[in-house]
């Protein structure tokens, strides 16, 4: 079923320059990922040469330095147009995976040497390589500062031992920005690493999920694994800030898929009530229904005000860290109800494969947990606020 609007979003803030852009990725969408995607969910993950299509597509290099590969531009309303025509696939999976390199290149862009960008980043914005991020630890969740995978320094190399999980793309990545212990516990102690697939000692195993089929996930065990501290992004000990700057634009980055998404329900939603017949009469006469579309309508451009207002600020070089928390927190919270309710106005129909609001509803409550659970992000928020 493929029912949603080609309609653009309205924002006083998107220029014509944003609706170019728009125009070449919805053709990409259309061309290269609307027919292949149930196909792709079913195997559990995507063609690498997706992401060689992608980046002649211009998807892949949006926010990065155009030296790399890069597409410059000047403000955050780009990703937010990238996310919604993405979104339109109707598969969380494929943002999160063909899209990994949004939370794993930053900091090589922003920390690393140009050698280093050279290496791991113009590949990436060519769609040659693979690039994941690799916080999590099986231990550890939202608990960056105390993580445990540690790496000793011995001549030129580092020595890795420890684990990552949850990681996505990590069963197919070629390039992992892992964040280390290099020092002492705390804060100050933490480093990143890019390690390179291939690397002895370095394994990784597929974990099964919910939602998101076509984003393969993974464990990843390092074990005496001898890395280059060429490698290393940034000064040593000083990677836990390059992280919470990573973080900060994720969860925009999630709240503009989960605005997207229940934006794709609704349409769906709103397009199955004027078709379906009941009682001889269409669905969409019947009060009930449409007091459900409107309720869905109300709080996805509630999400996507502020969505705006948070671009606009961010892409003044503001850090509303309090107010970006709080977004994701709404955003994700709107998702999980417009999801429900779109599915609940298909009925039956929306319980099948096949059905967009089917896939989107089974994959809400990831962009609730991913970027800093919600109870993390009201917890962070309130210290923010000074509460």
């Amino acid at each position: 079923m493929n029912r949603a609007s080609t309609a653009a979003a309205a924002s006083p803030f998107y220029t014509g320059e944003h609706e170019a852009f728009r125009e070449q990725v919805r053709r990409f969408v259309d061309r290269e990922v609307a027919p292949y995607i149930d196909q792709w969910e079913a195997a559990g993950e995507l063609p690498r040469e997706l992401h060689r299509k992608a980046a002649q597509a211009g998807v892949l290099g949006v926010s990065f330095p155009e030296a790399y590969g890069g597409i410059e531009v000047p403000d955050a309303f780009y990703g937010v147009v990238l996310t919604e025509e993405l979104a339109r696939a109707g598969s969380g999976g494929l943002i999160a995976s063909l899209m990994s390199h949004g939370i794993a290149s930053p900091p090589v862009m922003h920390s690393g040497t140009p050698q280093q960008k050279e290496r791991f980043l113009a590949p990436v914005l060519a769609g040659e390589k693979i690039a994941a991020l690799a916080i999590t630890e099986p231990g550890g969740g939202s608990d960056v500062a105390n993580l445990r995978t540690s790496a000793r320094r011995d001549g030129d190399h580092y020595v890795v031992n420890g684990s990552k999980t949850f990681i996505t793309s990590g069963m197919r990545a070629d390039l992992l920005t892992v964040a280390v212990r290099t020092g002492d516990a705390g804060l100050g102690g933490v480093s990143l690493l890019v390690i390179e697939a291939g690397t002895a000692g370095f394994t990784r195993s597929k974990l099964d999920k919910m939602g998101w089929w076509c984003s393969d996930t993974a464990t990843l065990y390092f074990e005496d694994c001898r890395v280059p501290v060429a490698n290393r992004i940034g000064p040593e000990n000083a990677g836990f800030m390059a992280i919470m700057l990573n973080f900060n634009n994720e969860r925009i980055m999630l709240a503009s898929q989960a605005w997207a998404f229940a934006r794709v329900c609704y349409e769906e939603a709103l397009a199955y009530a004027r078709e379906r017949q009941t009682f001889g009469k269409p669905l969409i006469s019947r009060q009930v229904i449409r007091h459900k579309l409107v309720d869905m309508k109300m709080q996805i451009d509630a999400v996507k005000a502020q969505l705006d207002i948070l671009c606009w600020r961010v892409s003044n070089r503001q850090m509303p860290v309090a107010e970006v928390c709080l977004l994701k927190n709404l955003a994700t919270r709107m998702l999980e109800e417009v999801a429900g309710e779109a599915v609940q106005i298909f009925g039956g129909a929306g319980y099948l494969r096949g059905a967009k609001v089917e896939r989107i509803f089974r994959e809400t409550k990831v962009l609730s947990i991913g970027g800093g659970a919600s109870e993390i992000m009201k917890d962070l928020a309130a210290r923010q606020l000074g509460y």
